[in-house]
Order: structure tokens, then C-alpha cells, then sequence
């Protein structure tokens, strides 16, 4: 599994939803898929299954609101 279908397969856990698989320029705020407490949820599982510290603080809305862009960033972060 590469590093893309890694973070696709964390985000579609935490969003309990594998259209996250497919649909990758996908709003997953805009689509109901992600919340607060999931967005939580989300760095927290990046950190425990990818090995990858993203603080809270580096976690925007506007640019982590898809799969695609989630992706970019956490391989900026790695």
C-alpha cells in the first residue's frame, strides 16, 4: 500500500465512509463527512498510523477539505 491509499484508507476510517477512495477532490466539511470532533480524531490517527505530528494549529479548513489536499500536505509534513 503506498502513502496515498495509506492516508486515503485513515481519512475513510475516521470519516466511516469509502467514498473518501474514490472521490478525492471531494469537500468531506462540505459533504457532512468531517466535524470537529472528528477533525480531532483525524490528526490524531495520522500520528498513531502514519507516524506524522500535525498540530492542530497547521490543520485549516480551506486547505485540508479533501483528500487530495489532505494528501499534499501531510507528504510536505513527512
Amino acid at each position: 500500500m503506498d502513502f496515498k491509499e495509506k492516508v486515503l484508507q485513515v481519512i475513510a476510517e475516521v470519516c466511516e465512509d469509502d467514498v473518501v477512495k474514490e472521490e478525492h477532490d471531494l469537500d468531506i466539511f462540505e459533504a457532512g463527512l468531517l466535524d470537529s470532533f472528528a477533525t480531532v480524531e483525524l490528526l490524531v490517527q495520522f500520528e498513531e498510523q502514519l507516524g506524522i505530528n500535525v498540530p492542530i494549529t497547521e490543520f485549516d479548513r480551506d486547505t485540508w477539505n479533501t483528500p487530495n489536499a489532505i494528501t499534499d500536505r501531510l507528504n510536505e509534513l513527512k
